[in-house]
């Protein structure tokens, strides 16, 4: 078994509850008309933009947590770049949350 391959396999799987409206499509047939298509289409851009924001706010999240860590690094780094860390750090959390906040309003 390759590396690549047992990477995979030990990875969760990306599991998304589906809506109670959203259709399984068949690739073999051609939408009935080019609205079924937009309408499609356009659902697909909505669950790949709310799976971006997902993303950004978790990067925000992480960039919080690192900016936090040198906040309180203590005498090893500068002062400046703590106080700008500590100050950075509760604000991508606060907008981290809003993003949150954002998407799970507007995702429904």
């Amino acid at each position: 078994m390759s590396k690549r391959s047992s990477d995979t396999a030990q990875s969760k799987p990306d599991l998304r509850l589906v809506n109670a409206e959203a259709e399984v499509y068949d690739l073999m047939r051609a939408p009935q008309t080019t609205a079924d298509r937009v309408k499609r289409l356009q659902a697909e851009a909505r669950a790949l933009a709310v799976e971006q924001l997902e993303a950004f706010e978790r990067s925000l999240h992480a960039t919080a947590a690192l900016a936090k860590e040198i906040a309180e690094g203590g005498d090893a780094y500068p002062v400046g770049a703590r106080e700008l860390a500590g100050r950075i750090s509760t604000d991508l959390v606060s907008k981290a949350e809003t993003i949150a906040a954002i998407t799970q309003r507007t995702a429904l």
